[in-house]
This record gives structure tokens, sequence and C-alpha cells, in this order.
């Protein structure tokens, strides 16, 4: 799935923005336009007014997704939400068409990884994930530290209650 040139703007608009520099996790335009070219390579965007689709030339794009699935397992590569709209329900909104419409391409398994100390892991784990993996030392960030990276996984045909904040 290629995208357009606004897509690919609002998506290395928000990448730009919502990571810490420090981690070193922001892809660049070049890493993002290559994913794109991998079969089952998918996403979704997100406007500063929730709604998911093409980015409008009036309404700013407020986050994205990008997952890739091999058979029927999926990965959830990379969730961004420009931090300027962050605490508005974007990511879950997200999340839940992700773990919605990945079931309709036949995915059974969603996957994820992120660095240990990745404050979204309890976001995942109120989505049903669960941990399945640790790679110690895997992540180089800018400031030169190594960081341990968690994989979770979560299996999409189970029924699924949303695990509120506790």
């Amino acid at each position: 799935m290629k995208p357009t040139g606004p897509e690919m703007d609002g998506m290395m608009s928000v990448m730009l923005s919502a990571f810490d520099p420090a981690f070193g996790e922001a892809w660049n335009e070049r890493q993002l336009a290559s994913a794109m070219l991998v079969p089952g390579t998918r996403f979704a965007m997100i406007d500063a007014h929730g709604v998911i689709g093409p980015p409008s030339p009036s309404v700013p794009t407020a986050g994205f997704y990008l997952s890739r699935q091999v058979v029927d397992e999926e990965e959830l590569l990379l969730i961004a939400v420009d931090p300027e709209y962050r605490r508005l329900g974007l990511a879950s909104r997200l999340l839940e068409h992700l773990l919605a419409n990945a079931p309709e391409r036949g995915t059974v398994r969603l996957f994820l990884e992120m660095r240990a100390d990745n404050p979204a892991e309890k976001f995942y784990q109120r989505y049903g994930f669960e941990q399945v993996g640790l790679r110690r030392a895997y992540y180089r960030g800018a400031d030169g530290l190594l960081r341990d990276a968690k994989t979770f996984s979560r299996l999409l045909d189970q029924v699924f209650q949303f695990r509120s904040a506790q």
C-alpha cells in the first residue's frame, strides 16, 4: 500500500514530533517509504478531529499506525500520535481500527515490540496484549544507551474485554 504525497507528509510530521530523539525511534522518510514497498504493509491515519482516513488539507494529521502482515500474523510496526493531540483517545481509535480490520485480512495473531521502559506498555496491556519475549540490550538509542526490547502478542479470535486503567 503506497502512500500518497500528503499521506507521507502527514506521517512524517507526526513521526518527527511524536518520538523522543533521545531514543532514536523515529524513522526517516526513506525508511518509511521503503517499508511501504514490502507486501502486506498497511497504514491508517487519524486527523485532529478523530477521523480515520486520508488526510484533509484543512485538518492536521494527528496520528497513524503502520503494520505488516505475513500469512496469518501481523506486526504493529509503529503507532504514533502528535503530542499536541495526545490524551484525546486517538491512539485508542487507531489501535481499535487495526484490531477490527486485521481479522478480515486473515490475521489471527498481532505482535508488537517496544523498548522495555516505554510507558505505552500499560496501554497495550489494556487491549489484551501479553508479553511473550524479551531481547536484552536490543535497542541503541541516540543517547548511546542500550535498552531491552519487549515483544507482545495478542490473539485476535479471543473474546476481548477492554481493561480500564487502574
